[in-house]
């Protein structure tokens, strides 16, 4: 069951909506977390018992850590002035030995469930190439649903109990909620206790604003999906499964189209869940901001997987860029080669680990360890080159605030965003390399003139209502951009008006959604990292 089935649209999420609201307040925190176990046990049934593992990691370190505190501070009222110092490192000491200590139980289960096979395969590759008869047995784990997000939840959370920026909860209830709160469980959005953890539990009523436009989100999220993303992927699928029999040109087109369907997947998934937040009073973050308008890379990873960049820039990038050796460093970095490369050197050991991390983090194969380089490089070489680009500008006379310039930019970085999707998708390192090569040497136009292209499992009505019902997108994006609050003014229009909207986007999806006869159903991409 995924957040598109019937099953869950028309029978799980009501009945969830409807107990939510008739039962006393005091339960509804209760009623939300058992749902939710009901949603992940339907999907992932016995691998459940690992979300109990990791919930019960980070309630056992906020017990531990509220007993220190506890003595800390009865310490701290009897002793004498001198010693309040040493008392208080003393105790940050050991909380910090439980928090690696939860770290590394977390982490290892996912390393474990998720990487081990890649990790045992390529041990074996290198004995093989070095001729040692050694092999490594090589088991293959089923993975629970969202393992990869709940635990970088269960990580951010112990570590801001830690660093003091949130109060540890003893309450297993509203730690377990807000792990595997149902909306979010599957593909985020990557939530910090701060943000959900406290309006998950309080349990607040479904009020008619937040029906009304959480409803709306999910069907906004319900055609992005249904009528644009899954409506691509029988085409994607056949051109990057059979990519050494096309030319560039349908080889640049199956680039493009998947980029289109996983935006639309994803971002119409994060609606959904947003969405369906809306509805029991739960403000999620958002994940996405016109990604597509972004003038370079950096910017891009400012508005694609929002909080999944966050988090690395939290708990990697600033850990690293502001540790003493990275302070010392950068300090003697700056007498020898100045304020701008000095900084800029030392970070980059940082960023590196991000990007490290951000790839390896998206699956267990080169192709999405590479993705991750591919977007480290460009940042790097956009930061390395950065003054003598502004100097260009200058000694060329260009105004940057001009359309035709911002349009080169959004342009550029369009195409090398393009060329990493690649790479992720692709199945395997070696067949990216192989389809940028043919796109690149083999490049032409003929076979999407000649109506190859419409021979590969969709027809020219499926291309005519993607690209319709992509431009429309488009245009949304441009108001959202240029900061015009779509909801807010379909929300002030007359209530005829308002539900003649919600009736045409409603029947849209109905019927124009790539499901039933001919079409295969399409799991949340996201899901599957």
């Amino acid at each position: 069951m995924t957040y598109t089935d019937s099953a869950f649209l028309f029978i799980f999420f009501p009945i969830a909506l409807v107990l939510y609201n008739v039962l006393p307040k005091k339960c509804r925190g209760t009623i939300l977390l058992l749902l939710s176990y009901i949603f992940f046990f339907i999907i992932s049934r016995k691998l459940i018992i690992y979300i109990f593992i990791t919930t019960f990691i980070i309630w056992l370190f906020s017990y531990i850590v509220k007993k220190l505190q506890k003595k800390r501070d009865a310490d701290l009222e009897k002793c004498k002035k001198d010693e309040k110092k040493l008392i208080k490192e003393k105790c940050s000491k050991k909380q910090r030995i439980f928090l690696i200590l939860s770290i590394v139980i977390n982490l290892g289960l996912l390393v474990v469930l998720k990487y081990s096979g890649f990790i045992g395969s390529n041990i074996n590759a290198l004995f093989e190439n070095f001729g040692a008869h050694g092999r490594i047995n090589i088991f293959k784990f089923a993975l629970p649903i969202g393992i990869s997000f709940y635990t970088l939840q269960a990580i951010s959370y112990v570590t801001d109990v830690h660093k003091g920026v949130v109060k540890p909860d003893t309450n297993i209830g509203r730690l377990a909620l807000y792990l595997a709160f149902f909306p979010q469980i599957m593909e985020g959005p990557i939530c910090r206790y701060s943000d959900t953890a406290e309006s998950l539990w309080n349990g607040e009523r479904t009020t008619y604003e937040g029906l009304t436009f959480g409803l709306q989100r999910i069907i906004f999220g319900l055609a992005k999906k249904l009528i644009i993303a899954d409506r691509l992927n029988i085409l994607v699928n056949e051109i990057f499964a059979r990519y050494a029999g096309f030319d560039g040109g349908i080889v640049a087109a199956g680039m493009v189209l998947y980029t289109l369907q996983l935006y639309m997947d994803f971002s119409g998934v994060m609606d959904m869940a947003i969405g369906m937040g809306e509805v029991f009073n739960v403000k999620l973050p958002e994940n996405f901001k016109q990604p597509f308008f972004s003038k370079s890379i950096s910017d891009f990873w400012t508005r694609w997987h929002i909080t999944l960049g966050a988090w690395l820039r939290d708990y990697i990038y600033y850990p690293v860029s502001m540790s003493k050796i990275s302070k010392k460093t950068t300090s003697k970095l700056r007498k020898k080669i100045g304020n701008y490369y000095g900084p800029l050197i030392t970070s980059t050991f940082a960023l590196f680990l991000v990007w490290l991390i951000n790839g390896f983090w998206h699956g267990s194969a080169w192709n999405f360890i590479f993705y991750g380089m591919y977007h480290f490089t460009l940042i790097m070489l956009g930061r390395l080159f950065d003054p003598l680009n502004k100097k260009l500008i200058s000694k060329l006379h260009i105004d940057v605030k001009r359309a035709w310039y911002k349009s080169f930019q959004i342009f550029r970085t369009i195409i090398l965003v393009f060329i990493g999707e690649l790479f992720f998708r692709a199945n395997g390192l070696k067949a990216g390399f192989e389809m940028f090569k043919i796109m690149i040497l083999k490049f032409s136009f003929k076979n999407i003139y000649n109506g190859e292209l419409l021979n590969l499992g969709i027809d020219i009505k499926d291309f005519a209502i993607v690209i319709i019902f992509t431009i429309i997108m488009f245009i949304i994006s441009i108001l959202k951009e240029k900061d015009f609050d779509i909801r807010a003014k379909i929300a002030n229009r007359n209530i005829v008006l308002r539900w003649m909207i919600y009736l045409i986007l409603i029947i849209s999806v109905i019927i124009f959604g790539a499901y039933g006869v001919g079409y295969i159903p399409v799991d949340p991409m996201y899901a599957n990292y």
